[in-house]
């Protein structure tokens, strides 16, 4: 069998057996063991190769950033920073046409760039925003999706727990990476808005309920908006934490890890300052930063044994020798990439498939001439369009269970996100074409 029709039928039967539900890293490790033992004939070689991927899959210090950011994350969303930044943003863009789903990607944009997690972000703003808009008369299925879009935010905006993943799998500098993001992540914000605010001027119906809207904005008229003091005191702590984090990073002041660890220690301040952490809320905290972070670690170790058998077969170079042959160049090679992991969104979580196709794409793509950073960047933009493709789209099924209302269907969702696919489509062309979008800065 030759490199090529093993590595075909390695990859399959992965695909498969998490179809089936198996958990990813007993996946990855199974296949990973069983590939090894194949191509080498020897199963004490398989092993010994787990036991290195065991020990060094995290030794290193980097590895630290995955607790430290997930605990950063959570405290800022035990302490109520969200619903602030969602207040202060709804306040200022009340005026503007689509302007609850504005502030909505206002405040996401804000919140991703201390949380790094996409689930964190649809799950706060379901509850903060959804109803918020539609008490002021958007369509609820219009409101869901914008939760559901904008949180995507969360993974490309630095810090990013996928870029995390495909810095370690790849290689490559964590801090570069998210550096690498600031660009993309803010042009696909200023995409959403645009999106956003271009429906709600042509399209209107598809972002208002017409019979309740003019008596949501005659009820809006008799609120009045937040005072510059009460603004500032909603906004002190993102802003401090978004300041000192990317900041930091950015200045080269703080390494990714310091940076993490920094960043935690004040969400902590924050939260112990609003009395944020009683009724059990620290222990939850802790616990689940816990779960959170073994359950990545567990999976890096098993990516990188994954790695390494497709490493011992020679199946990347096979692929990137197909590649070649074929004349697809790398923007060829880059479409049918990108089209396969849209397809491995609908039915993978983004971790899972950045598990699966890093290791065999990142050799390929260096073969073809790609900047690793660059590339790791239109990765994480596609892995993330995954999050709001159907049958799968964890994030709008996040969005479901947390809004836990009947009249509102999956579907619904999914109809409601499909706009900001569109704006991420189209960000993602752009970072390929003008690779100074994702480089300019690192």
């Amino acid at each position: 069998m030759s490199d090529l029709s093993l590595g075909a039928l390695l990859i399959g039967a992965l695909v498969v057996l998490v179809l089936l539900g198996i958990h990813i890293a007993v996946a990855l490790i199974g296949i990973g063991f069983i590939g090894i033992w194949l191509v080498r004939e020897d199963v004490q070689m398989a092993m010994r190769l787990l036991y290195l991927s065991a020990y060094n899959g995290v030794a290193d210090y980097i590895f630290a950033t995955i607790p430290l950011f997930v605990l950063m994350g959570l405290l800022v969303s035990v302490s109520n920073v969200g619903k602030d930044t969602f207040d202060v943003a709804e306040s200022l863009l009340r005026r503007l046409r689509g302007g609850l789903g504005v502030a909505t990607v206002a405040a996401n944009t804000v919140f991703a760039a201390v949380t790094g997690v996409s689930i964190a972000s649809a799950a706060v703003f379901t509850r903060v925003a959804v109803p918020e808009m539609v008490r002021h008369g958007y369509r609820t299925a219009f409101a869901a999706g914008t939760v559901a879009g904008s949180s995507v935010l969360g993974m490309m905006i630095p810090p990013s727990l996928l870029m995390i993943i495909y810095g370690v799998l790849a290689e490559q500098s964590i801090g570069t990476l998210f550096i690498a993001g600031i660009i993309p992540g803010f042009l696909l914000a200023a995409m959403f808005v645009v999106t956003i605010v271009a429906l709600a001027t042509f399209r209107p119906q598809l972002v208002y309920d017409l019979r309740r809207r003019e008596a949501a904005d005659m009820q809006r008229r008799l609120v009045p908006a937040l005072g510059s003091g009460e603004i500032a005191r909603k906004l002190v702590p993102i802003v401090a934490l978004v300041v000192l984090v990317l900041g930091g990073l950015y200045t080269g002041f703080f390494t990714p890890t310091e940076a993490g660890g920094i960043g935690a220690f004040c969400a902590l301040l924050v939260a112990l300052a609003r009395r944020s952490l009683g009724e059990g809320r620290m222990w939850r905290v802790l616990h689940e930063t816990g779960s959170v972070s073994v359950t990545i670690l567990i999976l890096l170790i098993a990516a990188g044994f994954y790695s390494r058998m497709m490493s011992v077969a020679g199946i990347p170079e096979a692929i990137s020798a197909l590649v070649q042959d074929a004349g697809l160049g790398p923007y060829g090679f880059l479409a049918i990439y990108v089209v396969i992991l849209l397809f491995l969104g609908m039915i993978l979580d983004s971790s899972s498939i950045l598990l699966i196709m890093t290791p065999v794409a990142v050799p390929i793509a260096t073969d073809l001439g790609f900047n690793l950073i660059q590339f790791g960047v239109l990765t994480v933009l596609a892995v993330e369009m995954g999050l709001l493709t159907p049958p799968f789209g964890i994030s709008v099924f996040t969005v479901k269970s947390t809004l836990n209302d009947p009249a509102v269907s999956v579907e619904s969702i999914f109809a409601g996100s499909l706009p900001y696919v569109a704006a991420m489509l189209l960000v993602l062309v752009l970072v390929a074409l003008f690779p100074a979008l994702s480089l300019a800065l690192v």
